[in-house]
């Protein structure tokens, strides 16, 4: 990935996190720090990885994406505002009433959500699910999963683990949020994943570790993935939580809680 290129995506990352928090804000509640945490990854997937067709959603032959960490849909809806799956403005109408843009993803509500999801630990094993489907339909398309570390506690997390390696499915792609926090506090206190990299590859996963926010380590990843054969791939994505708002970052208060009017000022002014 070329200098340009890189610059442009950063410049659209900087414009998604501004929404995560305007739409959070505006909807008096959210998930913003882990949404600002995966962002990165998110944004170089769609721009840079995955074949779709924003304007014909439900192409068959397209790659797919499952949010499992369901609740960071702030991340989610603006990368594919800016993919142009819907207009930017709908972002504003998050969590209202009757609203496409659910608090949790719905694929009966918005074209181009893959799957709905919600209920931790459940996004590889639909993963799984269709790639197997999709190796017996003939099909070349491939399968993205983002999952958070916290969630990664979850014990159907493993179970899938194993049946990916088991079926040799190298069309899935998993990224593991790293970003060390969940709504509870450090990973670590909560319930200690580990050597998270060495028990991935003791599953017979191909295991890469990057910077979560260097989008060129991430493009680098995913094309590794890709090349990849025999074996799913997991990306170990470490990231700082609430990364690029300073009040936010590597603390656990706004897992779940929305900005006031002046904390968001402050969130733009730093995002500028």
């Amino acid at each position: 990935m070329d200098s340009e290129e890189t610059s442009k995506l950063r410049d659209i990352a900087k414009e998604c996190r501004r929404d995560i928090v305007r739409m959070v804000h505006h909807a008096g509640s959210g998930h913003p720090a882990g949404s600002l945490s995966a962002i990165d990854a998110m944004v170089v997937l769609y721009f840079r990885h995955m074949n779709i067709r924003p304007e014909e959603p439900e192409w068959p032959e397209r790659d797919m994406f499952f949010l499992s960490k369901g609740h960071c849909t702030p991340a989610y809806y603006s990368v594919m505002a800016a993919r142009g799956y819907f207009p930017r403005e709908e972002l504003m109408t998050f969590r209202d009433l009757g609203t496409r843009l659910q608090g949790h993803p719905s694929n009966t509500h918005l074209p181009g959500v893959d799957s709905s999801s919600g209920s931790l630990g459940q996004g590889l094993s639909l993963a799984n699910g269709a790639a197997m489907a999709a190796k017996m339909d003939g099909l070349t398309s491939r399968y993205y999963v983002m999952i958070g570390d916290g969630e990664a506690q979850e014990g159907q997390i493993w179970e899938a683990a194993m049946t990916s390696a088991d079926h040799c499915l190298d069309n899935v792609c998993a990224i593991l949020d790293a970003n060390s926090i969940q709504l509870d506090g450090p990973v670590d206190s909560v319930k200690s994943l580990g050597d998270i990299v060495a028990k991935w590859a003791a599953f017979g996963w191909y295991v890469i570790e990057v910077d979560g926010h260097d989008l060129g380590a991430l493009d680098d990843a995913f094309a590794d993935a890709a090349a990849s054969s025999g074996k799913p791939t997991m990306i170990i994505s470490r990231t700082v939580k609430g990364k690029g708002v300073s009040y936010m970052e590597n603390t656990a208060k706004f897992h779940g809680l929305a900005p006031t009017d002046e904390e968001l000022e402050q969130a733009l002014e730093e995002l500028r």
